[in-house]
């Protein structure tokens, strides 16, 4: 590993403006990021916050447009939950994994298992307004990416970060939910450890890691940091997708 590796450097520009349908990401990135004085190198890893992609990609829905149907009014009498947000959540998921009162467990179309579906009420830009994952995170990452390498001249890898809670373990952390341009799941499978026995099971989520790590930045509440620069991970490029990191169902100890 090249001795880069061993020192990573983290920071968020500031004074991100609200971000509206049909802003372009990528131009928004490097005026915050030149404001303070930075340019982006090749090899920078860039998060950006899934909010505010799915803002700009106009993945926002006003409640008072959405008209549950029967089985959402179902749902949202077993949970207690709003019945239009349900119905919003059986619009985006391909199941629902379980239910409780106050939760819904759903496989989002892209695959995740996540709470609601991904849907969020926080941060919406209004009351009585909904912000929907982004369609295909991965190419939201892939445009962004070529985006900025067209206009700084550098080769940049990009992730979409959402914060998701896991099955065995309280609290929520970030996650990749898009990636383009790392490997976002590394195989390490049949190499060697430091006593010379082979990896067997060693796939490593570098994508959910770098995620993970510009969470302690971004922050879940009103810190108003929605990109991070990750520096020093040039190891970890290569060719790759969040959805790599998607466990197959026939692979799925849990249902």
């Amino acid at each position: 590993m090249p001795s880069l590796a061993r020192r990573i450097t983290i920071f968020a520009p500031d004074e991100i403006p609200e971000i509206v349908p049909g802003d372009d990401l990528a131009q928004v990135f490097l005026a915050a990021i030149q404001d303070v004085g930075e340019q982006p190198e090749n090899g920078d890893i860039i998060v950006f916050a899934q909010k505010i992609v799915s803002k700009s990609e106009s993945r926002i829905v006003a409640l008072n447009t959405v008209a549950p149907g029967q089985k959402a009014q179902d749902l949202a009498a077993q949970t207690g939950k709003d019945p239009r947000v349900v119905e919003l959540i059986l619009q985006e998921s391909s199941g629902i994994v379980r239910i409780r009162e106050g939760l819904l467990i759903a496989r989002h179309l892209n695959g995740w298992v996540v709470a609601n579906a991904g849907i969020d009420l926080s941060n919406a830009g209004g009351a009585e307004t909904a912000i929907l994952l982004p369609k295909d995170a991965d190419r939201s990452a892939e445009n962004i990416a070529k985006a900025i390498a067209k206009a700084a001249d550098c080769e940049v890898a990009v992730i979409i970060n959402d914060s998701m809670g896991r099955a065995w373990r309280t609290g929520t952390t970030g996650t990749a939910i898009g990636a383009y341009g790392l490997a976002a799941l590394q195989d390490r499978r049949g190499a060697v450890d430091r006593d010379g026995t082979v990896l067997q099971s060693s796939e490593i989520a570098v994508a959910d890691e770098a995620a993970a790590a510009a969470s302690l930045l971004m922050g879940q509440g009103s810190e108003g940091l929605p990109i991070v620069v990750i520096r020093g991970l040039d190891w970890a490029f290569g060719n790759g997708n969040a959805s790599d990191l998607v466990r197959p169902l026939e692979q799925d100890l849990f249902r």
